[in-house]
């Protein structure tokens, strides 16, 4: 990196002030004169016919400026899907329901006023009539076609396999596991939700928008509108979280844009709680059929997964995010036969999108709660077992039975890593101590261990770009848009390392396509490990260029100059000159495209839980968490990222869960309903990395932001099993004291 390197340090956060101060613009405080604000009137029932839709009250209520349905917009487009779904033309999704509706909370009108509350009035006065049709709320029987959401065609959208079938070794094999995981619905529920301002100017529109991928949304809303994309700017403000829910196209983003265009005028929608239960995309919800055999000594042999996932209504995002499940089934271990099929399933409930680890944390649950069953099986230690299994370290880069091609790893030393940091030893002395002697509560000691894989789709690249200014400054962009991570901060330690200059120098703009027109966006824990390279190819092209400029400026070959803290002087003299000055008669700047192999970052994570015998109630005595995500940027940066995603994950594992009863009603409308971690239930956190580099990138980093929803839930269930004995019929996600009790009471 040279003498000046901000690569693992931790600088402060350039956002905070400004979030401190509350001096950030989020959509929501964006005031446009004469904007108008759009309610939408969502479906009550999850399945019917929808004979009509009644706008008249509602259209002769002063203060309405418009009340539309499908009907009223003819030429209104459909929610264009993601280049990497498979969805079937006949089950597009329409931006306002017509003829039929599919799921509860599905847009079938909007209202426009010149207020919030106006539209709110009017929209209570529209009246939809629905005959209720049957609705189907599981992947399993929906599958069967019994009830069907688009007929003649199967609600089967698509079967993805890896691997081949493995029946002859389940056949013969000493030992068979067999499991049925599920992984429950969950809701995203970021800060800020969903939030759009459309401003026309004749056939150009601007944009403003909570959401992760500018750029694509900016493709995606010129083709629905045919339009070319230079018509379109994107702006996406600071951002109050996303975790994956706000890298698509909704169906309110096109009715909005679509009404600001017809009527010449701004529109702004801004979700509120109750939507983003039913309106939004919700994340997991798999159900997964497991067969594991091995030799007596615990050797795998094979593995066998079949894989329904529930994509809710309409195949969009969901559909191929599934695929990841399938796709990192065989986990850090080596499994000589796989075959893992994925089934993605339409059902009369919310579609289901990315969510925070999407597809990796539903393959590290199964695999590591399958691992668990087969070790008390065995009568094995759990972390034996896996690290009889592991890869071994020498075998990377390593091709997984799936295809997968894993860079670099060593599971054994982050697991070794982990066991010691949770006195794993002295945990299991004490919970033999208590089954002897009938002393204490139950003390249980859960693993998960996982690989995921960051980078985003195989092959994608990240824009980047550095200008030098000629009073020395630095402006870096990148494709990539921030929602909270610090892409700031960390971005401009990438870019101020590699030009060794002073690291409040260098400025980083994002989010505005104005300003950077091409991009991928920020997703699959891509942004530095693929953006972060982009800068740091472009900050090295630029450096390379001022290299030429000074020789031939000065009159002097290259191999004469030395260079320190953006200046150039000829070396044994006085003589220099600086990236300012060489940037002032012609503009000084670089910029690349890198599109780096996915990384496999790995870990594991060990949770300890006592159980109360009376009551059931699960208390999470220490998590440990010990990740590999190569070369760290910014440890504070990681950390946070790693907190995070570690409360979801404890959300995931004993909280959360969306719930729809037989009719397709979703069971809940607000944060009352909906249980969430809080910093109550945070357990005592020990945070520990081993350092694997990925060697595909130059600064040897890994993706950082979902690990911790990915190890975190085997780890937790796998204690509370481990407490229970082994015993665990109806320990299904999340698990709740009700759960455990019943298992208690049943062995009592």
């Amino acid at each position: 990196m040279g003498d000046r390197s901000y690569v693992g340090q931790s600088p402060p956060r350039r956002e905070d002030p400004g979030l401190v101060a509350g001096a950030h613009r989020y959509v929501a405080d964006i005031v446009v004169p004469g904007c108008l604000d759009a309610v939408f009137v969502r479906s009550f029932e999850a399945h019917g016919l929808l004979n009509s839709v009644d706008l008249a009250a509602a259209q002769s209520m002063e203060g309405i400026v418009g009340a539309y349905s499908a009907g009223e917009l003819p030429d209104l487009p459909v929610t264009p899907a993601p280049p990497r779904a498979e969805v079937p033309p006949e089950m597009s999704w329409p931006a306002l329901a017509r003829d039929r509706v599919r799921f509860a909370g599905q847009p079938i009108a909007v209202v426009l006023a010149a207020d919030r509350y106006t539209a709110e009035d009017g929209a209570e006065l529209v009246f939809a009539d629905i005959d209720p049709l049957e609705a189907v709320i599981d992947p399993g029987p929906a599958a069967s076609d019994e009830v069907m959401l688009f007929e003649p065609r199967s609600n089967v959208v698509s079967v993805r396999e890896f691997g081949a079938p493995v029946d002859d070794v389940m056949d013969s094999a000493p030992v068979v596991v067999e499991t049925i995981i599920r992984n429950e619905r969950l809701c995203p529920t970021s800060i800020e939700t969903r939030g759009i301002v459309v401003v026309p100017d004749g056939d150009d529109i601007t944009v403003h928008v909570s959401h992760q991928a500018p750029q694509r949304l900016r493709q995606s809303l010129a083709r629905s509108f045919g339009i070319e994309a230079e018509r379109v700017r994107v702006i996406v403000p600071h951002v109050g979280g996303a975790f994956g829910a706000k890298s698509q196209t909704y169906p309110e983003y096109i009715v909005i844009a679509h009404l600001a265009r017809k009527l010449g005028r701004p529109v702004r929608w801004i979700e509120d709680r109750r939507e983003a239960f039913a309106g939004a995309t919700h994340g997991r919800g798999q159900t997964q059929r497991l067969r594991l055999a091995a030799d007596r000594e615990g050797n795998l042999l094979a593995l066998e997964a079949l894989v329904d996932a529930d994509i809710g209504a309409y195949p969009h995002t969901g559909e191929f995010i599934a695929a990841n499940t399938g796709w990192m089934l065989s986990g850090p271990y080596t499994i000589p036969h796989l075959h893992v099929r994925v089934r993605a399933v339409v059902t009369n409930t919310t579609p289901t999108a990315a969510y925070r680890g999407a597809g990796r944390p539903e393959a590290a649950y199964a695999l590591e709660r399958a691992l668990d069953r087969l070790a008390h099986r065995l009568g094995a230690d759990p972390a034996e077992l896996r690290l009889r299994n592991f890869i071994d370290r020498n075998e990377f880069p390593y091709r997984s039975p799936t295809g997968a091609v894993y860079d670099s790893g060593d599971h054994a030393a982050a697991l070794r890593l982990a066991l010691e940091r949770a006195g794993y030893d002295d945990a299991r002395a004490e919970q033999r101590r208590r089954r002897r002697t009938g002393d204490g509560n139950p003390l249980g000691i859960g693993i998960g261990s996982y690989v995921e894989r960051s980078g985003g789709q195989e092959g994608s690249t990240e824009f980047g770009s550095v200008t030098i200014e000629p009073d020395g400054t630095v402006v870096a962009r990148s494709g990539a848009t921030p929602q909270g991570q610090g892409h700031a901060t960390a971005f401009a330690q990438v870019v101020a390392s590699a030009l060794e200059v002073e690291l409040d120098r260098v400025s980083v703009i994002q989010g505005d396509t104005d300003e950077v027109p091409v991009g991928v966006g920020t997703f699959g824990s891509r942004s530095m490990q693929v953006g972060g390279s982009s800068l740091h190819h472009a900050a090295h092209d630029a450096l390379e260029e001022a290299r030429l400029r000074a020789s031939a400026h000065l009159e002097v070959a290259e191999a004469d100059l030395r260079y320190d803290d953006g200046r150039f002087t000829v070396v044994g003299t006085d003589r220099s000159v600086t990236l300012g000055q060489l940037a002032t008669e012609r503009a000084l700047s670089a910029q690349a495209e890198f599109g780096p192999p996915q990384a496999f970052p790995f870990g594991t994570y060990v949770a300890v839980v006592e159980l109360d015998r009376d009551t059931g109630d699960i208390s999470l005595e220490k998590l440990v968490a010990v990740d590999d995500c190569g070369i760290v940027i910014n440890p504070k940066l990681v950390e946070g990222q790693s907190v995070g995603s570690i409360i979801q994950g404890i959300g995931q594992a004993l909280y959360e869960q969306v719930v729809f009863d037989e009719y397709g009603q979703p069971l809940m409308s607000s944060l009352m309903d909906y249980s969430l971690p809080t910093v109550a239930e945070l357990p005592a956190l020990v945070l520990d990395q081993t350092v694997t580099p990925n060697p595909n990138v130059p600064l040897g980093n890994k993706g950082a932001g979902e690990a911790g929803c990915i190890g975190t839930p085997p780890a937790i269930v796998n204690a509370i099993v481990d407490a229970l004995g082994g015993r665990d019929e109806g320990i299904d996600l999340p698990v709740t004291p009700e759960k455990v009790w019943r298992v208690l009471s049943r062995s009592d």
